[in-house]
């Protein structure tokens, strides 16, 4: 990876009611970028809610921020869950998404590195942090074992 697509690399997690934005409500998500390892956590239910479309403005400034304005990556353990809420919740707010179309899953990644497309969760045995369904942590464990997976282990 070059130094210049290394730092558009975000990691995010999705907490949602319901399997998809047709049939439920995102209730909160986390995301990380790598390697700075500073956090967002939207919270869209609760005490702490924002509006959506306020949040999904503060969320998109600060991927821009921390990319520095480069085109971000979106990272995910599944972006076939996690993406469709964040891409539904940008078009819907504010008729955009810094992402643009795509994702990257890091499972793949990690069947890549091993040689066997089937083995795609063995890496989470990587994480540090523990997987709890906060979306903050999970998102970091999620770059804590992919920094591992780029360090060599396996």
């Amino acid at each position: 990876m070059t130094k210049r697509n290394i730092k558009t690399l975000i990691f995010v997690d999705c907490e949602a009611n319901g399997k998809s934005p047709s049939t439920g409500k995102l209730t909160e998500f986390g995301a990380v970028a790598y390697p700075s390892r500073d956090s967002f956590h939207g919270v869209l239910v609760g005490e702490k809610a924002m509006k959506e479309k306020d949040l999904f403005e503060e969320f998109e400034k600060w991927v821009l921020q921390v990319t520095d304005g480069l085109r971000p990556v979106f990272v995910s353990d599944n972006p076939a869950f996690d993406w469709q809420w964040i891409n539904d919740g940008f078009w819907r707010t504010i008729g955009r998404n810094p992402f643009g179309w795509s994702a990257r899953r890091i499972g793949d990644f990690y069947a890549g590195l091993v040689g066997d497309f089937a083995n795609s969760s063995s890496w989470k045995k990587l994480r540090i942090t523990p997987h709890d369904h906060h979306p903050v942590h999970d998102a970091m464990g999620n770059l804590e074992a992919f920094e591992r997976l780029l360090n060599g282990e396996r």
